[in-house]
């Protein structure tokens, strides 16, 4: 008799679960993975099949307020058993005595399931896409510069203000991968944005991006942007956040796939996607 068993994401789990990443065509890389596992080590887990890996999923805790289920993933060849649908109930069994809310961020092919486990839509989201995005020539804005040390106070609570809680630790692990991470500031040298791009398997990745304003995300994005001529990026943009849209669009970007943030719990710390011009990614937030 076959049987499904799940367990702990073990560091032997990286190649497989690359090569599965790989096989459906996402954009994560192996410091994903690591990433995963160094955040949460107790709360990433593999899916069996008569012994042998045949799923994936992550889950990531804030503040032990706020949690997010990611990397869901199922060998095509292992679909249509229930596999998807167990890692995910695991996943709630794992979070729930742990947080208040739940959160993923869906395709409209999934929601269907994650209506069935109690999910409910908070608000619409899209990625975009370009190959060749459309910028002038022009040096980096005088306000903008590399992310510091001394810059992260600031940072987290610019980030925190926006997202609804603090995600400090998953911030700064960004950064382990091959990235640019930029700030924004004031006349006064205050923080009032700060960003990140980073290369993908499939595409570089902009976001996290958070700001006060367009004012202060535009030549923060332009200049993430501008390092990368002729490559392909993804960025995924709240739909409410209809600066960062117009930005995009102008930018060259196109729209490629509709998503839906949900919930589940009680959604105490909701965020504002107004101050959120990119996410740091639909299996993170």
């Amino acid at each position: 008799m076959r049987s499904l068993r799940i367990r702990l994401f073990q560091k032997t789990d990286f190649v497989f679960a690359d090569s599965l990443r790989a096989l459906v065509g996402w954009n994560q890389t192996k410091n994903d993975w690591m990433r995963f596992l160094a955040h949460q080590p107790d709360g990433c887990f593999i899916a069996e099949w008569d012994g042998q890996p045949v799923g994936t999923a992550t889950t990531t805790i804030y503040e032990d307020k706020v949690a997010w289920i990611g990397m869901v993933l199922v060998h095509p060849n292992a679909q249509r058993r229930g596999i998807g649908r167990a890692l995910l109930e695991h996943c709630i069994a794992f979070l729930k005595p742990r947080v208040a809310c739940i959160k993923l961020d869906a395709t409209p092919l999934g929601k269907a399931l994650y209506d069935t486990l109690g999910f409910r839509d908070e608000w619409t989201l899209k990625r975009w896409g370009t190959d060749h995005a459309e910028l002038p020539a022009t040096p980096m804005q005088y306000r903008v510069r590399r992310w510091q040390e001394g810059d992260h106070e600031a940072i987290q609570v610019l980030d925190a203000d926006a997202f609804g809680v603090l995600r400090w630790p998953m911030m700064h692990r960004l950064t382990w991968q091959p990235s640019r991470a930029l700030i924004h500031l004031t006349p006064k040298q205050r923080v009032s944005a700060f960003g990140v791009v980073r290369k993908g398997a499939r595409a570089h990745y902009l976001g996290p991006v958070v700001a006060n304003s367009i004012a202060a995300a535009g030549p923060l994005i332009k200049s993430l942007v501008l390092a990368l001529p002729n490559e392909r990026i993804f960025w995924d943009i709240p739909d409410a956040n209809t600066g960062a849209v117009e930005l995009a669009q102008r930018l060259g970007f196109q729209p490629q796939r509709p998503l839906i943030r949900m919930f589940l719990g009680e959604n105490k710390w909701p965020g504002d996607p107004q101050r959120i011009f990119a996410l740091a990614g639909p299996e993170i937030g």
